[in-house]
């Protein structure tokens, strides 16, 4: 028998996301402002933030719109900036099994926090795992999309430059690289991962190293996947 959804659990999971909801609404009023800077209204805003919900990728499309890219270009960038959602995707298989009509919107509403967050693999006890994970995804989708209405609003409002306000994505994936570095003592995993996208970096150019190091880092830790399993084994 399928649990019903209660408030415990909807308090539970708002109560995880929190710390989200302080990023995504920042970074949502950052991508508003933009879009809205550059001659595109609220409604644009509510649509992409919906349909798109990729705050990288929804920064990269704003010049697009702006200069009218062909759809091809929009989909080979689309899928070197979200590359790793591809893998992603294959170590949440056993997590997201027998989701039932949950799978297509847990797939859809896979974002960096997401994932971070389904990864830690808690949930309240006496509660369904699946529901748990389904309301943490509608909740970040929904402080995305009030982020990005609140920034239209806001850039409706005011009129100001908005050079700059696109590194707000680049600082908050640093702020979780940092607090991932402190608070484990399991370094390795990070230190591949610089240093495969740096050896991509140098190899492909900046405009064509996300999936080469995505697959060399995917490489690096499987490879090195026992070793870590004693680790984390052996200081447990």
């Amino acid at each position: 028998m399928k649990k019903k959804i209660n408030a415990n659990i909807v308090k539970q999971a708002f109560v995880k996301t929190v710390p989200v909801l302080s990023g995504y609404i920042v970074l949502g009023i950052g991508f508003g402002i933009m879009l809205e800077g550059n001659g595109f209204g609220i409604f644009w805003s509510l649509i992409m933030s919906l349909f798109i919900y990729a705050g990288s990728m929804q920064y990269v499309t704003i010049p697009f719109m702006v200069s009218g890219a062909n759809l091809l270009m929009v989909a080979l960038t689309t899928i070197m900036v979200n590359g790793r959602h591809l893998f992603y995707g294959i170590s949440m298989i056993d997590k997201y099994k027998n989701t039932g009509k949950k799978k297509p919107y847990l797939i859809y509403g896979l974002t960096d926090e997401t994932y971070s967050l389904v990864c830690n693999g808690e949930y309240p006890e006496g509660e369904d795992e699946h529901t748990f994970y389904f309301l943490m995804t509608i909740f970040n989708h929904c402080y995305w999309v009030a982020g990005s209405l609140i920034g239209s609003l806001i850039g409706a409002a005011i009129t100001f430059d908005t050079a700059g306000i696109d590194f707000c994505m680049t600082a908050l994936f640093v702020t979780v690289v940092v607090e991932q570095w402190l608070s484990t003592k399991h370094h390795l995993p990070a230190i591949i991962g610089f240093a495969g996208s740096l050896a991509c970096l140098l190899i492909f150019g900046s405009g064509s190293f996300m999936i080469p190091s995505m697959i060399v880092i995917t490489v690096a830790l499987t490879v090195s996947r026992r070793y870590l399993e004693k680790e984390v084994a052996v200081n447990e």
